[in-house]
């Protein structure tokens, strides 16, 4: 009870102290500022305490407006630690973060600074820095976050010497600009894999990253294929690419967005407007429509149906696409297949591109390719382009496809699974299981209905054919004397 009573104590001033820090915002800090944000006195998993340090003018901006905050968040690991940064807040969503890419860890204060030497700090009570911004003996003056988002640190001249638009993470802003080899990142939790939005010379394009294999699932590229990407902007028209000469040269046409996001979940790329009868943002344009062309529709080792539902391939891997348990899906990741076959699904493909490619070759050459190669676990075969083979050092992003002759998609599998003088079990179990769900579920409504009425009709006949015979009618009784 005592615990209790502590607990409901320390979050109570908290929320106070947020509050009155809140309501004394400002759009600018000077040298020599520093907050100190306190952890609950008992660690406490899923806590999330921030303190709102400035605020964008709401008379000169659209509703909501911009906020930046000192937050803490307990530790995903729940650790006993807190995970301390500097973020900007647009409405309730995060736009921007100092611990994207550098996290620093306390385990009771969170202290953010204005150093009298201009730079600005996130450190522990033990003075340990874990961030800083690098602007230390630049003349900085204050700490300012512009109407558009950006927190900026001027010197006397108004000049920038740092700003968060130089450093995106995984949103970009409207108004805020990405030159060439500039990226947006994505991290989901629990997994070692991440998901990257970048600007190339020839085209935007959303890639999925894992360790050091990289394949692209969408991209866009300019109207004309010889104009060449120098950057792109977030206008009050949608996504725009420039060239070298600052010409505009394509566009992702969306109005009234607020910002661009790529999900921390699926990888998906959204541009977000707000909606003020809702209350909240929402994406009005989305990269990729189709659940099953996203690369973590289902699990590695697991094939997304027509029905949007996730058929497992378990003999091409130890592990199993179903499970939960993320270190065994690590390991089917990583294995090395040195010792393999490869087997063919029909009526499948990836959405994954970029992959080790090879012209010229035949189905069987891609076959032997793939197989020689242990960091191969499958490959994508075309007759009409030119026996093009394509290899992939996962399987992911797999989806069912109506069947086009001359394309294949190939799976390592353990050797010595082939039964001889016939054609493999496995391969047949393999390429019945695609679609396997959806034929299941049509099997058993198709069953449902037959015996529904082969029971009704045998009932019916079954009963005897008896003609209603005529009640006798009760005679009078003699009333006695």
């Amino acid at each position: 009870m005592i615990m209790m009573i502590k607990k409901i104590y320390t979050l109570t001033f908290l929320v106070f102290l947020f509050s009155i820090l809140k309501g004394h915002c400002k759009s600018d800090i000077e040298l020599g500022f520093a907050l100190t944000l306190s952890a609950p006195v008992e660690y406490t998993p899923g806590f999330m305490g921030k303190a709102y340090i400035m605020e964008t003018d709401s008379s000169s901006t659209r509703e909501p407006s911009f906020k930046a905050a000192l937050t803490m968040e307990s530790s995903d690991k729940d650790d006993g630690r807190y995970l301390c940064s500097l973020q900007i807040f647009l409405g309730d969503v995060r736009v921007w973060s100092s611990g994207h890419y550098t996290k620093m860890y306390a385990s009771n204060k969170c202290i953010i600074e204005l150093a009298k030497d201009g730079d600005l700090r996130i450190k522990r009570s033990n003075k340990h820095v874990g961030w800083r911004s690098g602007t230390s003996g630049q003349g900085v003056e204050k700490l300012e976050i512009q109407s558009t988002g950006n927190l900026v640190l001027i010197d006397a001249m108004n000049l920038i010497k740092w700003q968060s638009f130089n450093f995106p993470t995984d949103v970009m802003l409207s108004g805020q600009r990405l030159d060439v080899a500039t990226q947006l990142t994505s991290f989901p939790k629990d997994s070692n894999l991440f998901y990257s939005f970048e600007v190339l010379r020839d085209k935007i394009a959303l890639f999925l990253n894992l360790n050091k294999l990289k394949y692209s699932y969408w991209e866009y590229r300019p109207r004309d294929n010889n104009n060449t990407v120098n950057f792109v902007r977030l206008g009050p028209k949608g996504l725009d690419l420039f060239d070298d000469n600052s010409q505009r040269i394509g566009r992702i046409e969306q109005t009234l967005i607020r910002f661009l996001a790529v999900g921390n979940k699926t990888g998906n790329l959204g541009l977000y407007s707000y909606k003020p009868e809702k209350g909240k943002f929402e994406a009005t344009f989305q990269a990729v429509s189709n659940t099953c062309d996203l690369p973590v529709a289902c699990k590695p080792y697991g094939i997304c149906t027509f029905s949007k539902s996730c058929s497992c391939i378990r003999v091409a891997s130890d592990g199993d696409c179903n499970s939960k348990n993320s270190e065994e899906e690590e390991g089917v990741l990583m294995k090395r297949l040195c010792d393999h076959e490869m087997v063919e699904l029909e009526g499948v493909a990836t959405v994954l591109r970029n992959g080790t490619q090879v012209r010229n070759v035949s189905k069987e050459g891609c076959e032997e390719l793939c197989k020689k190669d242990c960091e191969c676990r499958a490959a994508s075969y075309s007759v009409s382009d030119e026996g093009f083979c394509v290899m992939y050092g996962v399987v992911m992003g797999v989806k069912e496809i109506e069947r086009v002759s001359g394309l294949s998609y190939m799976v390592k599998i353990p050797k010595g699974v082939r039964l001889s003088g016939e054609k493999s079990n496995v391969r047949k179990w393999v390429v019945g299981l695609v679609g396997g769900i959806d034929a299941f579920v049509v099997l058993l409504l198709l069953s449902g209905f037959g015996f529904y009425f082969i029971r009704k009709r045998r009932k019916s006949s079954s009963q005897p054919h008896t003609q209603t015979q005529p009640q006798p009618q009760p005679q009078p009784q003699p009333i006695a004397d």
